[in-house]
């Protein structure tokens, strides 16, 4: 068992900017829960020797307001193009199964609402980053570049424990509309990585 995925990472969820389950999982939402759309785009990866380059996968969880509370509801969206080896490979992946940072995850998980394949449309222009998922989900985020940096280089969250690494650029979403698994909210809060690496 060997495999390994790299490319960018990017999400929004219904906290307020900034949100605190990102900082720390064991810290409340700002509402009385917390609901997210996590999206990987892969750029480079091999999994038990099938190409999965340029294959993208979502995920959307519905979680308590503090999340370590576990019982999340998680449905996970699969790239349309991807075959059925990849898809399987991949679901191997973003399980946990096959270890990883999404293994830690799995013991959360209340209830799988199951996999879909979608198209999964993702555009990167500079600070902007917008994603597409069939009729279900469609959201831009900005990358924030904070008052007075006149590098222009946005904020970034360090030090944290999240499956896309311990660093997360801060963003805003701009345009938010998600309504799948029975999940619906409007994105606020978000965050982006354009170098997320993994390896097992």
């Amino acid at each position: 068992m060997s495999w390994k995925i790299a490319g960018s990472y990017f999400e929004t969820c219904s906290c307020d900017l900034v949100c605190p389950c990102t900082a720390s999982l064991s810290l409340g939402a700002t509402n009385d829960f917390c609901r997210v759309v996590l999206v990987f785009a892969i750029k480079e990866g091999e999994v038990e020797g099938v190409d999965v380059s340029g294959l993208k996968v979502a995920a959307i969880a519905d979680t308590p307001k503090v999340m370590t509370d576990g019982n999340w509801r998680l449905g996970v969206f699969m790239d349309a193009t991807a075959s059925g080896e990849q898809a399987e490979k991949l679901g191997g992946v973003f399980s946990g199964a096959l270890g990883g940072p999404m293994e830690a995850l799995g013991p959360m998980i209340g209830e799988n609402l199951g996999v879909q394949q979608a198209s999964i449309e993702v555009r990167e222009e500079g600070l902007m980053h917008s994603v597409k998922i069939g009729d279900s989900v469609d959201f831009e985020i900005e990358d924030v570049v904070s008052f007075g940096v006149e590098s222009g280089q946005p904020a970034r969250l360090v030090g944290i424990f999240h499956p896309a690494g311990a660093e997360l650029t801060v963003a805003r979403a701009t345009r938010s509309r998600i309504d799948a698994f029975g999940i619906s909210y409007e994105g606020k809060s978000a965050f982006s990585r354009s170098d997320f690496a993994w390896a097992a």
